[in-house]
């Protein structure tokens, strides 16, 4: 198992584009999850690449030693959470029109944000998507 050190090599190897560290991918998610919270409004390209941090976070745990996980996990148990309140699961739906979800256990593809605003709400409208619209209110 991994170090916290040497995972971020080790996921760069594999084809990550650079030697991420834990803290870095646990802040962007945080990150990521406060913008759909306000309303992320830059355009779907942007938003699923954003949403790789989480498939970071979620290759990390399968290479890491088991007392780092047990340290982080708490952290991103509550960030899980926290993005879960703020989007919608349609199974993947609405995103699946723009990018190929990348597997059937990262769940988190298989949601949208509540609030849709900007262009990505109008991108995820256009696929089907329901949520709120703080434009319009």
């Amino acid at each position: 198992m991994a170090t916290e050190t040497e995972v971020g090599e080790l996921l760069h190897q594999r084809g990550w584009r650079t030697a991420f560290t834990l803290d870095e991918q646990v802040n962007a998610w945080a990150v990521l999850i406060g913008a759909i919270e306000r309303g992320y409004s830059d355009d779907i390209y942007n938003y699923t690449n954003d949403l790789y941090c989480r498939n970071w976070l979620h290759e990390a745990w399968l290479l890491l030693d088991e007392h780092v996980v047990q340290l982080w996990t708490p952290r991103i148990k509550a960030l899980d959470a926290q993005y879960k309140a703020a989007t919608i699961d349609d199974d993947g739906q609405a995103l699946d029109q723009f990018h190929r979800r990348p597997g059937p256990d990262l769940w988190w593809w298989r949601r949208h944000p509540r609030i849709l605003t900007g262009d990505l709400g109008r991108s995820l409208r256009s696929a089907g998507a329901i949520g709120t619209d703080p434009d319009t209110a």
